[in-house]
């Protein structure tokens, strides 16, 4: 961690006894915990929550959950997030968690494929959280979408991709290729407002014209 990185943190809210002790066991036991929001991000998907003031949430790829309990610590009683996992060797985890969280109420966790589950949840989104396989990013946008409210917000995580963005990548790096698609797609989508963030790996914040 940078000196910078120290700092930034030093003078941010709190991430709480819950996500730090989430963290340490993740860095414990999981193979790939940077996979996972962290302290600055998941104050930041707070703080763009409490403004946003969502009522359903979507998030496709919870992982550890560490982002699902930042997005529900900003929501109110009546919202409800409805978060996919494909991995369910992540169940125990997972729901380890969620279950202490003092939020645990408003969040629905699905496992299996999002392409799958998304089209039988009947709502309509307020926001949506994509952080899941970066080679079906464009395909999760397109089905989303339409479900998005207008002035809706879709954040989609890790669109710089440490970098590899700026490169062509080779032809057997298909999670490169997945977020170069979806970046160009979004550039070119004129029913939508657009702005990547220089956070971590990239964090894409879209407001859907109303």
């Amino acid at each position: 961690m940078s000196r910078l990185e120290e700092y930034i943190l030093a003078h941010i809210d709190d991430e709480g006894d819950l996500l730090r002790e989430l963290t340490r066991d993740a860095h414990v036991n999981l193979l790939r915990p940077r996979m996972m929001a962290g302290h600055l991000q998941g104050r930041i998907l707070k703080m763009l929550c409490r403004l946003i003031q969502p009522r359903r949430i979507l998030e496709i790829g919870a992982y550890t959950g560490y982002a699902t309990l930042c997005l529900a610590e900003a929501t109110e009683d009546e919202a409800r997030i409805h978060t996919i996992e494909i991995e369910e060797e992540m169940e125990d985890f997972l729901m380890k968690y969620i279950a202490r969280s003092p939020h645990k109420e408003r969040i629905r966790v699905h496992f299996g494929d999002a392409m799958e589950r998304i089209p039988h949840l009947d709502e309509t989104w307020d926001l949506v959280f994509i952080d899941a396989d970066k080679q079906r990013y464009s395909e999760y946008y397109d089905l989303v979408f339409p479900r998005l409210r207008p002035g809706g917000v879709i954040l989609a995580d890790n669109t710089l991709w440490d970098g590899k963005v700026a490169n062509v990548p080779p032809p057997a790096d298909k999670q490169t290729r997945g977020i170069l698609k979806f970046n160009e797609k979004i550039k070119e989508d004129r029913r939508i407002e657009k702005v990547i963030l220089p956070l971590r790996d990239g964090l894409t914040v879209i407001r859907k014209n109303n």
